[in-house]
């Protein structure tokens, strides 16, 4: 038996990082930006414990294009390398300075910010550059060093003369990859992964008013006045917001720098937020971030994908499925937490017990928030409803522990205006609307205009009736039908209201067994069997001879499965059906039934049909214009 050592070659592994370290090759600018972070944030850590007797001053990352030379250059003025540590660092594929820095400091290192975990950031260089240069100058009192390799194993490493501490990275640009010897490319990368990174970032200059001028008003020899201009002086174009509003305190913060953030993050969004939560833990984890809640649309995949997770201030990803919970992700903002690394599958994100501990505890920050701004202030959150109800009711169907704590603030609005917990409807209506089998009947209406007549007929009972208009809200009748006791939610159309809330005492047909049978058989003659199932009611005289109703369970399940899952045995793909209710004891039945010519029966019976069919909008097309004209034929 042979055992041995599995030897990984340099040629063999240098082109596979050069091409699939990274599936974006425009990764290598945040790669190398965050290892010029960690540099400069490992000398400031250094200088506050005295290891390091250099004046740390303000350092700051420069970020150079030489087009003619085709080179990229990221400079620092960090801790710098010495000959030994680019020889360790840089040569050793994989080693990570963070990670060994992290462990030797660990008691006072905790809050340095480093970012850097694998060692690996520093070699994305390589699927840009066909040549890179590091020039750097340790912060101890040593010679500098000089490295240079073409993307082969071979390196060249030298001393060099510089005399400033920190690292200068030049990137000699490979061909095909020029785009990122373009001004606004570079600007548009640093813009989208480095905006919000601790140390501030230059990026060429630009001119700026020179704030200790004060424009003279000049009067010529005419007496006209002038106001000179104002003088324009050069500074340094900083790129990023190196103390972003989640980095600071609650308590330091006003509600217009909140605003301005939002802004800042969303330049082009020009409605204001609703208001926003700012999460700030750090045990049994590290987050902190700033959630806002805009204003939602019935739309929920258009709102997604706009909260954007950092890593100790360094962009990661606006795809934060699996750290936020799924019903949150309509929302904006930040989240930055140390725990998530930089770069890792979905799957590992979904296992991670610390993702899922984040995850449960933005749910619950969120429910906290939404509670204490429904008791705060319930009028403000009552007209905020319709452009959060979305999100709530999103979360109370897709996580239980939301569920449970939204039962304090989740409000059902009515047709008039009115707002119910769940607590306070039940109370509202249990007298009136519970049925002969002690079941209560929660009405409800999804559009006001369409389902007006219903809504009427409902009120006429004094019986009260939500407005229940979200894309979503099938599924979460199903959900309360299923959760709580003894209630069901019934649409205002899916019956006469007599049959939505049945009682004992049910209205008499005044017509015999024999009239009925008759009508019933020349109302099947007449009104298409494929759109309508004909059903006979005894109902007060004053109630409407014919009625279209939907039934509640069919129109559920296909309205579900629509707005995906819960629809069952192939039902969203069902023609719609409706009923036809008919009531016995309307005068105008009587006179249909005792009508002595068939034709004249057939026209009553179509007019009327037309009628119910157009307070539901059901009568379009050709249809409506026949029934347009057969109303100018009888009134004629």
């Amino acid at each position: 038996m042979t055992k041995g050592s599995i030897n990984v070659s340099v040629e063999n592994i240098f082109p596979l990082i050069k091409k699939f370290l990274y599936s974006d090759h425009e990764i290598f600018l945040r790669e190398l930006i965050s290892n010029a972070t960690d540099a400069t944030l490992k000398l400031k850590h250094l200088t506050s414990i005295g290891e390091s007797k250099i004046e740390y001053g303000a350092p700051k990352i420069e970020v150079k294009i030489d087009k003619d030379g085709k080179k990229l250059h990221i400079i620092d003025q960090g801790i710098g390398m010495t000959a030994e540590e680019v020889e360790k660092y840089i040569n050793e594929v994989a080693f990570s300075g963070a990670e060994e820095f992290l462990n030797k400091y660990e008691d006072s290192a905790k809050d340095a910010g480093i970012i850097g975990h694998f060692g690996l950031g520093f070699y994305s260089a390589f699927m840009v550059a066909d040549k890179v240069e590091i020039i750097t100058k340790s912060h101890t009192d040593t010679p500098a060093a000089h490295w240079t390799c073409d993307g082969s194993p071979e390196f060249t490493l030298e001393e060099v003369d510089k005399t400033e501490r920190g690292t200068e990275i030049i990137l000699h640009i490979s061909e095909g990859e020029e785009e990122f010897l373009e001004d606004s490319r570079i600007r548009e990368l640093l813009t989208k992964y480095n905006k919000f990174m601790p140390i501030p970032i230059k990026f060429g200059t630009k001119e700026i008013n020179d704030p200790e001028h004060e424009p003279q008003t000049i009067t010529d020899e005419d007496g006209k006045e002038t106001t000179e201009p104002h003088r324009q002086i050069t500074v340094d174009d900083i790129i990023n917001n190196p103390n972003p509003a989640w980095t600071k305190q609650p308590s330091d913060l006003e509600d217009d720098d909140y605003k301005n953030f939002y802004r800042e993050l969303y330049p082009m969004q020009f409605e204001e937020p609703l208001f926003n939560i700012h999460l700030n833990v750090d045990y049994p984890f590290n987050l902190t971030g700033i959630l806002y809640f805009p204003k939602m649309t019935s739309d929920l995949n258009i709102q997604k994908d706009r909260i954007q997770l950092y890593q100790n201030q360094v962009f990661v990803t606006d795809n934060v499925e699996g750290i936020v919970p799924e019903f949150l992700t309509m929302l904006r903002g930040v989240i930055d937490s140390p725990d998530i690394p930089l770069n890792v599958s979905r799957s590992y994100l979904q296992a991670d017990g610390n993702v899922k501990k984040i995850s449960s505890y933005i749910t619950r920050k969120v429910a906290d928030k939404l509670k204490s701004l429904f008791n705060t202030n319930r009028e403000d959150f009552e007209k905020k409803w319709d452009d959060i109800k979305i999100v709530i009711e999103y979360g109370m169907l897709s996580e239980e522990k939301f569920f449970e704590k939204a039962d304090a603030f989740a409000l059902y609005p009515t047709v008039d205006g009115k707002f119910y917990t769940f607590e306070e409807l039940t109370n509202a209506i249990k007298a009136k609307q519970t049925d002969k089998d002690d079941k209560m009947v929660i009405l409800y209406a999804a559009n006001k205009d369409e389902q007006h007549s219903y809504i009427q007929a409902a009120k006429e009972k004094d019986y009260e009736v939500l407005l229940l208009d979200s894309p979503i809200v099938s599924h979460l009748m199903q959900k309360l039908e299923t959760t709580k006791e003894n209630i069901s939610f019934a649409r205002v159309d899916a019956d006469h209201i007599d049959n939505l809330i049945k009682k004992d005492d049910t209205a008499i047909s005044k017509l015999s067994d024999e009239e009925k049978t008759k009508l019933d058989e020349l109302l099947k003659e007449v009104v298409p069997s494929e759109k309508f199932m004909v059903q006979l009611e005894a109902m007060d005289s004053s109630a409407s001879p014919f009625m279209i109703t939907q039934p509640e369970f069919m129109r559920r399940m296909k309205e579900m499965q629509q707005t995906g899952g819960g629809g069952m045995f192939g039902m969203g793909n069902m023609p719609e059906m409706y009923n036809l209710v008919v009531n016995t004891n309307h005068e105008l039945v009587n006179e249909i039934l005792n009508t002595k010519t068939r034709k004249k029966q057939e026209r009553l019976i179509n007019q009327s049909l037309d009628l119910a069919r157009l307070s539901q909008g059901l009568l379009k097309g050709e249809e409506l214009t026949n029934f347009i004209k057969r109303s100018y034929d009888m009134i004629k």
